[in-house]
């Protein structure tokens, strides 16, 4: 019981629970990334030793209802090696950063993303081409990524969003028209998901009531007992508890 209500009070204070929970998040962003490449490659490996059939078979075609399906498939499929390497970076990249503040909130904004993703390619998309591969899931965690430290008022993830939006501002060029041989609206959809995301997936913290002043935010001196004594007053610091 003592220990219980410790636990809870260390988080909310701001202290070592905070920032053990934060680590671990952390960790286990690393490890579902890490995990969800591998599954991609060896999905990819598959598909090469078939003469990528999978791509044929289970792509997103625009207005054929028996390819609904794809929209969850298709982004674990790419047409060749060009294609999964050039996603396979900022997949990672981004989906780090858009999971570690908490994987559960990840797995529901990877729906979302891809579902939003799929269905614009599937309603507007020309031809009846098959369209697969992650970058709407990339376009997505990118979106999410640069304006989730606004929705949630957390200066960090504020400020790796202005770092990440000054340096693949560059994406944008194929979220529009006029790439040939890209789905411009995947991307587009993509990144309209993850913005939408970033918003319903904010974090709800209530608020004080009007005319009342917050309580200050107190982090406990660190124990010198503990190993991660420094590490949490160093992210203390840098407001990351």
């Amino acid at each position: 019981m003592d220990g219980s209500d410790e636990g809870r009070g260390g988080r909310t204070g701001g202290g070592p629970v905070d920032a053990e929970h934060m680590i671990a998040e952390a960790r286990k962003a690393f490890f579902v990334m890490f995990g969800f490449l591998a599954v991609v490659w060896l999905v990819q490996l598959a598909n090469y030793a078939d003469h990528y059939a999978l791509s044929r078979d289970h792509g997103l075609v625009s207005g054929d209802v028996t390819t609904l399906p794809g929209i969850l498939s298709a982004p674990l499929l790419h047409w060749n090696w060009a294609h999964i390497e050039s996603n396979s970076g900022p997949l990672f990249v981004f989906g780090f950063l858009a999971a570690y503040r908490g994987v559960a909130r990840f797995l529901a904004l990877s729906l979302l993303v891809a579902v939003s993703s799929g269905l614009v390619v599937w309603f507007f998309e020309r031809g009846d081409a098959e369209t697969v591969g992650a970058s709407g899931l990339v376009f997505g965690y990118f979106g999410y990524v640069v304006v989730r430290g606004i929705f949630d008022r957390h200066l960090i993830d504020t400020l790796i969003g202005v770092v990440m939006a000054a340096s693949f501002a560059y994406m944008l060029t194929v979220a529009v028209p006029g790439t040939p041989g890209v789905s411009w609206l995947g991307h587009l959809g993509g990144l309209v998901g993850g913005l939408a995301g970033a918003w319903l997936l904010r974090d709800r913290r209530p608020r004080p009531p009007a005319g009342t002043k917050a309580p200050a935010r107190r982090t406990p001196p660190p124990d010198p007992a503990n190993p991660r004594a420094d590490l949490h007053k160093e992210l203390g610091d840098l407001g990351l508890l």
